[in-house]
């Protein structure tokens, strides 16, 4: 049987002297988990606000991404399916995680 589940996800985005800042929320149901991610125009660049915009928003989900990805690990770790080395530090999307 099909199943659909909809989560969700809102996106703040604050743009301060040359800083754009995003903080992204997500709502599983179960959990609460929030995302972060800056973006900085270089004083000799051209001040291009949604290019900031761009880059807060999708570090911020990069991070929600991460976070996603570890949780999911600890579920799998706590009902024994863990993937192979689950207990070393491990690389996704750029970003370096800790074991639970």
């Amino acid at each position: 049987m099909a199943k659909t589940t909809e989560w969700p996800v809102r996106l703040i985005l604050v743009e301060e002297d040359g800083t754009t800042r995003a903080r992204v929320e997500l709502d599983t149901g179960t959990q609460e988990l929030t995302g972060h991610g800056r973006a900085r125009c270089s004083p000799g660049d051209q001040d291009v606000p949604v290019i900031g915009d761009e880059l807060a928003a999708g570090r911020a989900m990069k991070d929600l991404a991460g976070q996603l990805i570890r949780l999911a690990d600890h579920d799998l770790a706590g009902v024994g399916a863990a993937p192979p080395g689950h207990e070393r530090r491990r690389t996704v999307y750029g970003w370096t995680s800790e074991p639970a």
